[in-house]
């Protein structure tokens, strides 16, 4: 099992999902990785996304994320707060799950990319690096 193949699974669990198969599973995950390449194109790359967290208090976080060692976790609350309640609803909506659920979703799955988008410490300018890994996730389940 690949990196994005655990990545994907373990937020369709934390949309609520886990144990369901089919199409709305599958338009929940969707939903959410086009969200995430959304969020960051929108603050103009990863860059971007990571200081709006490091704004919002999530500094600490942050950093562990991009850094070596275990992730710091990070709560749906967390999310909501940082991204603002309207930007997740919008999330939810496209993903077709509570607004809750995109959040603990969103949660779970933003650190471990994260980290992985980092591998040496480093974050990529712009968005492409993450762009090609969801759109290589996408490919693999949905066509």
């Amino acid at each position: 099992m690949g990196l994005l193949d655990q990545l994907a699974g373990q937020a369709l669990g934390a949309l609520g999902n886990k144990g369901t198969e089919g199409e709305g599973a599958a338009e929940g995950q969707s939903g959410l990785l086009a969200s995430v390449t959304e969020l960051i194109n929108q603050h103009g790359g990863v860059q971007g996304l990571l200081q709006k967290f490091q704004e919002s208090g999530l500094g600490d976080q942050v950093a562990s994320w991009i850094g070596h060692g275990e992730n710091a976790p990070v709560s749906g609350q967390q999310i909501k707060d940082a991204l603002g309640s309207d930007t997740v609803t919008q999330i939810a909506e496209k993903a077709g799950v509570t607004p809750e659920a995109a959040s603990g979703g969103l949660a779970a799955l933003l650190p471990q990319l994260i980290d992985k988008l980092t591998p040496n410490g480093q974050v990529p300018e712009g968005g492409d690096l993450l762009s090609q890994g969801l759109n290589a996730l996408k490919g693999k389940f949905f066509g």
